[in-house]
């Protein structure tokens, strides 16, 4: 029987989309208690250590966060495994450089590089709506932010687009069909398209239906689907290849072709 908090994660353990190497230790950084979930998230060490490689040891990426160069979405955070997770803004201000956590077609986390204006915003999923005390409103996002006073017309499974100064939101996507969509869950994580239509399946898991840019046709749980725009236009820049998974030959023939170019 488990004593208090786990305090260790095993390398091989750790989440596959961290993409860790299983020779560099025995261990691997454990995720903070924060706004994500272990699973749906990456500590901040595993970002700027191995993905971004603004550090090289654990001791340094210490002394780079405790110089208070390092913030998430426009706060400052000094706990190097803090967890980052979806649509997390990250800011380094010495550099001028600002990062958007995304998922690539694969399932993978990825450091989207995002300009300084499209930093000032996030979107954040509904989770949940409730009434606090005496009667007021408020809604639960994906990443634990509690916000008072939502519009009417807001329902769960919507987005909001979210100003990580105020913490007010500037608006809203309704989870409907024709608008597009980011799957951050089960096998078509990374995937960008149009909801096209949603199964109901009381008792079980809602099926929701959605087709890429190029045609491709797909389902996923109602729970992986997250809105990121009002029709066809999204609200935050894509990664390269637009959401689109290729099939294995499709991605043979495509690097055949640039290394074709390449000679």
């Amino acid at each position: 029987m488990a004593r208090g908090p786990k305090k260790h994660l095993k390398r091989l353990n750790a989440p596959k989309k961290w993409m860790l190497d299983k020779l560099s230790g025995k261990l691997a950084p454990r995720p903070s208690a924060g706004p994500h979930k272990l699973r749906e998230s990456m500590p901040l060490i595993v970002v700027l250590r191995n993905k971004l490689k603004y550090s090289l040891t654990y001791n340094e990426t210490k002394k780079v966060t405790m110089s208070r160069a390092i913030k998430v979405d426009g706060k400052v955070r000094t706990d190097m495994c803090f967890p980052i997770g979806f649509q997390d803004v990250i800011t380094i201000d010495k550099t001028g450089e600002h990062f958007r956590m995304l998922f690539d077609v694969k399932g993978r986390f990825l450091i989207h590089r995002i300009k300084k204006d499209e930093a000032a915003y996030k979107l954040c999923r509904v989770k949940s709506l409730s009434t606090a005390a005496k009667g007021i409103p408020v809604l639960v996002t994906h990443d634990g932010r509690t916000i008072r006073y939502p519009a009417p017309s807001v329902k769960v499974h919507d987005t909001i687009k979210l100003e990580i100064e105020t913490g007010k939101i500037l608006d809203y996507v309704k989870f409907e069909p024709g608008n597009v969509a980011y799957i951050t869950g089960g096998q078509n994580c990374g995937r960008i398209g149009i909801i096209t239509h949603k199964e109901k399946h009381p008792g079980s898991f809602d099926i929701v239906h959605v087709k890429d840019s190029v045609g491709h046709s797909f389902a996923t749980r109602l729970n992986n689907v997250f809105p990121i725009g009002k029709g066809k236009p999204a609200w935050i820049s894509l990664p390269r290849g637009k959401g689109v998974r290729l099939s294995i030959a499709e991605e043979r023939d495509r690097k055949l072709a640039a290394k074709a170019k390449e000679m």
